[in-house]
């Protein structure tokens, strides 16, 4: 097991590197053979603004 530095890379180990590799092209290749409809970007950007929003506000909630 190859120890790796924050300045090499954000995983602790060539290992953990490759399995993330390696989970990553999976994900990728399972929606890229999806047929499942395409999310236009403008819609995609308005879902993640609202979950974002919805996080704020229960952030808010629960410092006050």
């Amino acid at each position: 097991m190859t120890k790796l530095t924050p300045i090499e890379s954000e995983f602790a180990t060539t290992e953990d590197a490759e399995a993330y590799d390696a989970w990553f092209r999976a994900e990728v290749e399972a929606a890229m053979a999806s047929d499942e409809p395409d999310i236009p970007h403008d819609e995609a950007m308005a879902r993640m603004q609202a979950i974002i929003g919805r996080r704020k506000k229960a952030d808010e909630r629960n410092t006050t």
